[in-house]
C-alpha cells in the first residue's frame, strides 16, 4: 500500500489553541479530532503537550522560552561567524604586514 505525501501546511497560533480547546472540552479522543478535522495525530498530540507545558502542568520548555533559545542560538551562530571572519582577517594582514 502506497501512501501519499501531504504537503507541509502551516496553522495560526490561535487556530493550534481552538484545535487544544476542543481536544480538552470535546470529550473526543485526539485520533478522532485529528481524523476529523484532516489533521496529522502527531501534530496534534504535540499541540496539546505545548498548551499543557506553557499552562505548567507538564516539564518542558514554554513556547517563549523555545522562542528565546532559537534566537540565542541564530545569535550566537552569527557572532562566531563574524569572530571567524575576524580571525581570519587578523591573519591575513599580519602577514602582509611583515
Amino acid at each position: 500500500m502506497e501512501q501519499r505525501r501531504r504537503e507541509r501546511r502551516s496553522f495560526t497560533d490561535q487556530h493550534k489553541a481552538e484545535i487544544v480547546a476542543l481536544c480538552q472540552t470535546s470529550g473526543k479522543s485526539i485520533r478522532e479530532i485529528s481524523r476529523d478535522l484532516d489533521l496529522t495525530e502527531s501534530s496534534v498530540r504535540r499541540w496539546v503537550a505545548q498548551a499543557e507545558i506553557d499552562a505548567g502542568e507538564r516539564e518542558g520548555l514554554t513556547s517563549v522560552e523555545r522562542e528565546e533559545l532559537t534566537s540565542l542560538r541564530r545569535e550566537n551562530r552569527v557572532l562566531r561567524e563574524e569572530r571567524d571572519i575576524l580571525k581570519r582577517a587578523t591573519a591575513f594582514f599580519a602577514k602582509e604586514t611583515r
